[in-house]
Parts: structure tokens; C-alpha cells; sequence
């Protein structure tokens, strides 16, 4: 997949940038806040149909503008796409693939898919399972189209359920039957999500323990997947959990609660690694992200490398750019607030990239020849 040309406007601190790309590798710099980041966060927009950073479509917005525009042109095995999006303040969000709206957002995703090693991936290892749930969520729902309806039908009938054991608390009666009837809607969701992503981190532990070991040393970076369901099936949990539920008014068993816990050589890596050894961990989860979904889509996702050279010592940016040299990814987009570094480090590499410079919100572009 490769992304020929972007269109912005009123998108965050841009009021209107196009830029077209002819290069695999291509490199965003320029000083903090001049709106890098925000390039990379289009592309996410145009992919996911919402940003990386903020959930609130509404304050994507140039300020005191009354909406934004994104276009991508992309090429997706050899054939010709237009991605758009547009968000009004006072509207909804409009999103169209070469001319004809989507009904269902959900419907995109996978289509144009992109990988993201950003500042605050961080978090997935210091934040709580919620986080971690929504990286693996985000990733399954890729390539794996009846894993992401599930999980739709789940979001929506665990809402359903614990709304229901709010009115049986206020009104002060219970209805077992109907709560039954709620339960079976949860189960078969719930079950099909369970063991997809059981198959899913037997697979991917391994990918990210052969990039950790690329990257930092040979040390056993791993996953454990904890379940409430790893070993009682959903309808015995939800039966066993029905008085607590009814007292607390939610639900409190499902795969809700999973969580996958990130390890080094056994032990949890946010209790015993070192910041070097986190953001290396960090760099090989999503090399595998990358893997796998190139694997299951027979499509290079689109890399984007956010400020990555400051998060990363000299030993492993070289091995991540010797990745880059051998033509392991696909188009890849890397910010750098400092461009004799990236400069440099992409001279000596021998990797041929376009520079684009932002300046006072103006971009201007070179060939760096190597």
C-alpha cells in the first residue's frame, strides 16, 4: 500500500497543506509544535476513521473553524483509492471511499491499515489492561472481519446488561428470565472474542519476543493472556456472578476484564525493565503488529515512526534502520523535531528519503541522495 498524496484543511493547527509523496521513505521535521505529529495523525484519520491522540472528532478542528477536511490518495494492490473525511462542529462525520459514503464506519477498517510507534505507547506498558485490551483489539479487528462485529455486539450488549441491573436496582425487582435472555446475547460474543484472542497472543508472543530479541538481547520478552474464561466457560461465570453483579449494578466478569500482561524473562516488565529495555519492548511489539497484519492482509501497512530517535538509544536505531534499508516496510513517515539527525542518520544507512520541512506552517520538500 503506499499513500501518493494528502490533503488537509482546517485539520488541528493546519489551515490547508498538500503534499504529494513519491518516496517510500519520507520525513516530517521541523521545531515542536509546528504540527508534525498532526501529519501522522491524518494518515491515522484517513485509516481508522478517528485520531491516535484525541477521541473527540470535534476538537480535531482549526480553532475557531467550523470543520475539517482530510483526502488521502493511496494505491492499494496496483489499484487507484480516494479516502476522504469530513467533520462538521454542527454535523456528522462523513466518511467516503472514492466517492460513496460509508453506512457503517466499521466497514473501513482494515482497508488501508497503518502501524503507529509513537511518545505515548509508553502507556500500554505503564496504564492499565483497558489500554493494552484496545491495542489487540485494534489489531484483530484488522484482519480478522467477524472478530470486530463480535466485539461490536459485545461493547453493545454489555451496555445493554449493566443498564438493566441499574433499573432492577432502582426499581427494587428483579427478573432473572430477562436477565437470562441479556446473558445469551453476551455469551456467544463473548466466547468468540475469548478464544480469538487466545489463538492471537499464543502467535504474536513469539513475534515480539524474536524483534525484542533483534533489537535489545537475548532475553525472553513474552505475553500472558489472564481471562476471567480461561477456565470456566462465560454462562457458568455470568450465573456465579449474579448476585455481585446485581449489588454493584455492572457487570463484573467477561472478557471486559482481560488482560494481557507483557513480561521479561518471567516477571512483569513494568515492575523489573529498565526504560531501555521498555522501549525496546515497546519498538517489538509493534514490529510484530506490522508483521501480522502484513501477514494476514497481503498488504504493507504504513509505518509511522513519531519522534522515535529521541525514545531510542544509538544501538537500537541503527538495527531498526537497518530494517528500514533492507526494505522490510513498506512507505514509512518519521517525524524528528532535530533534521541533522535524521539527516544523518538516513545518510549513513544509504537510504534514499524525501524531506519535508515545516516552517511557520509553510512545508517545503528535497531529495535526500544518498
Amino acid at each position: 500500500m503506499f499513500l501518493n498524496s494528502l490533503r488537509l484543511f482546517n485539520f488541528k493547527n493546519h489551515a490547508e497543506v498538500n503534499l504529494a509523496f513519491d518516496t517510500p521513505v519520507n520525513c516530517i521535521v521541523g521545531k515542536n509544535g509546528s504540527g508534525k505529529t498532526n501529519i501522522l495523525d491524518a494518515i491515522h484519520y484517513l485509516s481508522f476513521s478517528k485520531s491516535s491522540l484525541n477521541p473527540s472528532d470535534a476538537q480535531n478542528i482549526k480553532h475557531q473553524e467550523s470543520g475539517f477536511f482530510l483526502r488521502g490518495n493511496f494505491t492499494v494492490n496496483g489499484k487507484l483509492k480516494e479516502v476522504e473525511c469530513t467533520i462538521q462542529t454542527a454535523g456528522k462525520k462523513v466518511l467516503r471511499e472514492d466517492g460513496q459514503d460509508y453506512m457503517r464506519f466499521s466497514e473501513h477498517v482494515g482497508k488501508y491499515p497503518v502501524v503507529l510507534i509513537a511518545p505515548q505507547d509508553i502507556e500500554l506498558i505503564w496504564d492499565g489492561a483497558e489500554l493494552r485490551r484496545r491495542f489487540v483489539d485494534t489489531i484483530l479487528s484488522q484482519i480478522d472481519r467477524a472478530y470486530l462485529e463480535h466485539l461490536i455486539v459485545y461493547t453493545h450488549q454489555l451496555k445493554q446488561r449493566n443498564s438493566l441491573l441499574k433499573n432492577f436496582s432502582d426499581s427494587g425487582q428483579v427478573d432473572i428470565q430477562l436477565l437470562e435472555t441479556y446473558n445469551a446475547r453476551l455469551i456467544e460474543s463473548g466466547e468468540f472474542i475469548f478464544k480469538s484472542r487466545q489463538k492471537f497472543c499464543l502467535e504474536f508472543a513469539g513475534r515480539v519476543t524474536q524483534h525484542y530479541q533483534y533489537l535489545a538481547a537475548e532475553e525472553m520478552a513474552g505475553i500472558n493472556y489472564k481471562s476471567d474464561l480461561s477456565e470456566v466457560g462465560f454462562a457458568q461465570l455470568l450465573k456465579n456472578s449474579v448476585q455481585r453483579d446485581l449489588a454493584l449494578q455492572r457487570t463484573t466478569t467477561g472478557i471486559h476484564r482481560d488482560d494481557f500482561v507483557f513480561t521479561l524473562n518471567g516477571y512483569e516488565i513494568r515492575r523489573v525493565g529498565s526504560q531501555g529495555q521498555q522501549k525496546s519492548f515497546l519498538v517489538a511489539l509493534k514490529l510484530a503488529e506490522f508483521e501480522v497484519i502484513k501477514a494476514k492482509l497481503k498488504v504493507n501497512p504504513i509505518l509511522l515512526l513519531d519522534d522515535i530517535f529521541d525514545k531510542l538509544d544509538d544501538n537500537r536505531i541503527h538495527r531498526l534502520i537497518t530494517l528500514v534499508a533492507a526494505g522490510t516496510f513498506g512507505q514509512l513517515f518519521i517525524t524528528d523535531a532535530r533534521p541533522d539527525r535524521t539527516l544523518a542518520i538516513l545518510t549513513e544507512a544509504g537510504i534514499k528519503a524525501r524531506i519535508f520541512t515545516i516552517e511557520n506552517g509553510t512545508f517545503t520538500s528535497k531529495w535526500l541522495q544518498t
